[in-house]
């Protein structure tokens, strides 16, 4: 244990992320720099993948939303999953903290434990996804070698990224954005100029029906905030808070619709078999060589939740040695990788959405227009803010009245609690606009009670 929470024995170099929270955090990280990182996330093997949950499955995974509804839905919830992200980012860039250290500002040092825990535990969950994924699609443009070793070699590519996380920042600028461009391009040429099909009709089901929009659009917006609790460990590193902003925003919302219409686009012509929507992309000429630019690029999203689930561990160990941290969690992830399947992805979509989408709603408000105008206290001792916690929580249940996914028991749980409350919600509702809004106006009002500490410091507090 002492290897793991030891202080690193020298700073890290200038141009390269902390060691320990007790360094300062170097902003060396242009717009550019930040667009080509937010645009390689925006572009993910899920978007192929798991491109049939803006399509509203049913329990036997029947698509609910024709793939023109899905493709609308798509679009509203990535814009406005994007501006969440930009929201995110700013705090980080304008404090140098990294996520979970400013939520000790929002909720107090130790009850920012709690969501540290929860992020920890998403994060870890997405990267094992991420390993699946790329073994699963590596074994479709070659089936020569075992799953295994193809897990084990991304595993071991993430956690050396991670290791070096803005030197892959600048590599994804000057090499790999590009790559990627250049695929997404060729791949639509060749996709639009297949026979597609009705596209006014769900794949497989056939229903024409767009009274599931919004479950479509929250499941496009639960992508998008999966970065939220990440997103200033980046921005950290930004020159400007403007900057920040408007790369999170533009650059991922962006490269996700391109991303997801694309797959929505091949899942239309495998009559909505998601198991089947690489076949697409790997008939056409030419389709393996260009395929294997997202099948190596994928490494950035697992690197990103490696890098900051370490990060995030800090937040209650400061001095652990993020390295350590790194190449435990790349070891975790590879494990656990080799050992499960996609599962109940969905399902484990809106789990994230249902706590981080109104967490940022009480952050947004608290910062921005509460006591984060004033200065957050960043350190060890920051007091708890009980009222902060009520106003997550309310936005917590607003979510999952309205959306309580389909997570076993857990599911059942709340739509027991939804009939014994008498509550239907309408097709029009959206799990995370209705969430977002109820955390955000709980802690406006929370905001306005004096806490027993006293008021707020006037400057960021950041002594550990």
């Amino acid at each position: 244990m002492k290897s793991v929470v030891r202080a690193a024995a020298q700073d890290a170099p200038r141009d390269e992320a902390p060691y320990t929270l007790d360094e300062e955090a170097p902003r060396v990280l242009g717009f550019w720099d930040q667009s080509a990182f937010w645009a390689n996330l925006g572009v993910s093997l899920f978007a192929f993948s798991g491109a049939y949950t803006v399509l509203a499955p049913d329990e036997n995974g029947a698509a609910q939303l024709p793939i023109t509804a899905g493709i609308v839905a798509m679009i509203v919830g990535t814009v406005l999953g994007g501006l969440m992200l930009g929201l995110a980012a700013v705090p980080g860039a304008r404090t140098g903290q990294p996520a979970m250290v400013l939520l000790r500002g929002l909720f107090g040092a130790r009850l920012s434990y709690v969501p540290t825990a929860l992020n920890i535990v998403q994060l870890v969950g997405w990267g094992t996804f991420e390993l699946i994924v790329i073994a699963d699609a590596a074994r479709q443009l070659y089936d020569g070698v075992p799953r295994w070793a193809y897990v084990l070699a991304a595993g071991v590519l993430t956690t050396v990224l991670a290791i070096w996380p803005l030197g892959s920042v600048r590599l994804l600028r000057r090499y790999v954005t590009a790559a990627v461009m250049i695929a997404l391009v060729y791949f639509y040429l060749q996709l639009l100029r297949e026979p597609l099909p009705d596209l006014g009709a769900a794949p497989g089901s056939g229903a024409q029906s767009w009274s599931l929009f919004w479950a479509g659009a929250d499941a496009a917006l639960a992508v998008s905030i999966s970065w939220v609790p990440l997103a200033a460990d980046y921005t950290r590193h930004a020159r400007s808070a403007r900057g920040a902003f408007g790369a999170a925003t533009v650059a991922y919302a962006a490269t996700q619709i391109i991303a997801y219409v694309l797959g929505l686009l091949a899942l239309a012509l495998v009559a909505g078999d998601s198991a089947q929507v690489y076949t697409p992309f790997l008939g056409v000429t030419l389709g393996a060589w260009f395929f294997a630019v997202f099948v190596l690029r994928e490494a950035d999203q697992s690197f990103a939740n490696v890098y900051s689930t370490a990060v995030s561990i800090q937040n209650i160990v400061p001095r652990a040695d993020r390295r350590v941290l790194a190449v435990a969690l790349g070891a975790l992830i590879t494990g656990l990788a080799l050992v499960l399947d996609m599962g109940d992805y969905a399902g484990f979509l809106s789990l994230i959405g249902s706590v981080f989408v109104p967490m940022l709603g009480v952050l947004a408000v608290d910062f921005f227009l509460g006591r984060g105008r004033r200065g957050w206290d960043l350190s060890a001792a920051a007091p708890s803010r009980w009222g902060m916690i009520a106003a997550w929580a309310i936005g917590f249940v607003t979510y999952q009245l309205i959306n309580p996914g389909s997570v076993g028991g857990w599911s059942a749980l709340w739509t027991d609690l939804r009939e014994l409350l008498g509550f239907t919600p309408q097709p029009w509702t959206s799990a995370s606009l209705l969430s977002f809004l109820a955390a955000g106006l709980a802690a406006l009002a929370a905001g306005r009670i004096r806490p027993s500490g006293g008021a707020a410091p006037t400057e960021p507090v950041t002594s550990r």
